[in-house]
């Protein structure tokens, strides 16, 4: 997402605002929250992916030392990482 145009109709409705009052208790989880936390977590930050092969690799790399395996959701198979 951040390597979009700025004009790109994606990144705009990542950042648009909603007017109005906020439902009451306690907010919604945003994708860009959970994002936010997983990249926190495995030290990654926003200059890392604008370099899609170095993020690629510091991606797989995390994942090999979390244990994580991907798994395509269409099919339920796990993919190569």
């Amino acid at each position: 997402m951040l390597r979009n145009e700025d004009d790109d109709w994606v990144k705009k409705c990542m950042e648009y605002e909603v007017e109005g009052p906020k439902p009451r208790g306690r907010p919604k989880r945003t994708w860009r929250d959970v994002v936010k936390e997983d990249c926190q977590a495995r030290t990654l930050n926003a200059e890392d992916a604008m370099d899609r092969s170095k993020w690629r690799k510091l991606i797989k790399d995390s994942d090999d030392q979390d244990g994580c395996e991907w798994v395509s959701v269409s099919s339920g198979t796990s993919l190569p990482g």
